[in-house]
């Protein structure tokens, strides 16, 4: 029999929309959810007879229509199939709401591992880890070489002026969720302001391009995973976020902190991707360092903005623990970024 009830999935119509538009399919259908929370939902769906795939829809409830875009997804990941770079083949997209109350798309399911912690990084044969980290960045690589014009993704979002955009987004961003003065968010915010680089060139820009968001197989980079933030841009702004959660051994205090893969010996080192990317790139990152205090500055005012929304009781109950984990987050962030600007 399948699921008889899964949270965010109508089983009866999903599996009607399925045999009517995925091919081969096989009912009865069983979902799980695999991954929740405040981002797109993705459920794994198995038939009858072994097929295995993947379901993504927004999460329950009210959200914003441009933060969590299906049709937007299925495109990037449709357009990207027939390249080189890796991707869940695209299967199907339903936008007619009457079937599960929510947009949603189909991929098929890629088999592999996500390497999210050290833990999990020392499952990486030694003899491996070296390749598997090239692969990583030779990936990103590969998607900034592609021109969005010619797959059909010139469309996906203003190709000018990427980070001026994002500086004045997150200024106001963090001004409008505001609880105490931090000098050094203030700072960050005006260096940045103060030291624009020019934008050489516009690629697809992933967003949020790090080990948690890759499906790993045989120790190589089998798809890309989470293109929700995906936008056309500055493809620096992807190396810095990357350079960012790429941790090196001895920088971190708990051997199973989350995205700390890459902090297991015979890891490759931040300079390690940084040279590759040069090479084959020939891209000039003589501001690097700019692109890495701006995602950590970013991610300093969205954890104002959670903690903020925690205050007023928007977030649900919270408790003293939930509280200092963000308001920590948006001291320690941004004074990650005042020293990668001074």
């Amino acid at each position: 029999m399948g699921t008889k009830s899964v949270e965010g999935i109508h089983v009866e119509n999903v599996t009607a929309w399925f045999r009517e538009n995925i091919t081969g399919v096989v009912p009865p259908l069983t979902f799980s959810l695999i991954t929740g929370g405040r981002s797109n939902l993705t459920y794994r769906v198995a038939d009858a007879s072994g097929n295995v795939y993947v379901l993504r829809r927004p999460p329950m409830g009210h959200v914003l229509e441009s933060a969590h875009n299906m049709g937007r997804e299925h495109k990037i990941i449709s357009s990207l199939g027939p390249t080189d770079i890796p991707v869940a083949p695209a299967l199907g997209l339903c936008l007619d709401r009457s079937v599960n109350e929510a947009d949603f798309y189909i991929m098929q399911f890629v088999e592999g591992q996500v390497y999210s912690s050290s833990v999990q990084g020392e499952n990486v044969p030694a003899a491996e880890r070296k390749p598997l980290c090239t692969d990583v960045i030779d990936t990103l690589v590969r998607l900034h070489r592609i021109d969005p014009d010619v797959v059909g993704l010139g469309d996906l979002g203003k190709k000018e002026d990427y980070v001026a955009r994002q500086v004045r987004r997150w200024t106001k961003q963090y001004a409008n969720s505001k609880t105490e003065e931090i000098p050094e968010m203030e700072e960050v915010g005006r260096l940045l302001q103060d030291n624009i680089p020019e934008q050489v060139g516009a690629t697809i820009a992933h967003g949020d391009y790090r080990f948690g968001n890759l499906m790993v197989n045989k120790y190589r980079v089998a798809a890309i995973l989470d293109w929700e933030l995906c936008t056309l841009g500055d493809p620096l702004a992807d190396l810095g976020y990357l350079l960012n959660w790429w941790y090196e051994a001895g920088e971190i205090e708990t051997s199973d902190r989350d995205d700390a893969t890459s902090s297991v010996a015979g890891f490759s080192s931040r300079d390690d991707l940084i040279a590759y990317y040069v090479k084959h790139t020939g891209r000039d990152l003589t501001n690097i360092n700019y692109y890495r205090a701006l995602s950590y500055w970013r991610l300093a005012a969205i954890s104002q903005g959670v903690y903020r929304r925690y205050l007023e009781g928007v977030m649900g109950d919270s408790d003293d623990l939930v509280l200092n984990h963000y308001r920590n987050n948006v001291q320690i962030l941004s004074k990650l970024a005042l020293e990668k600007l001074n």
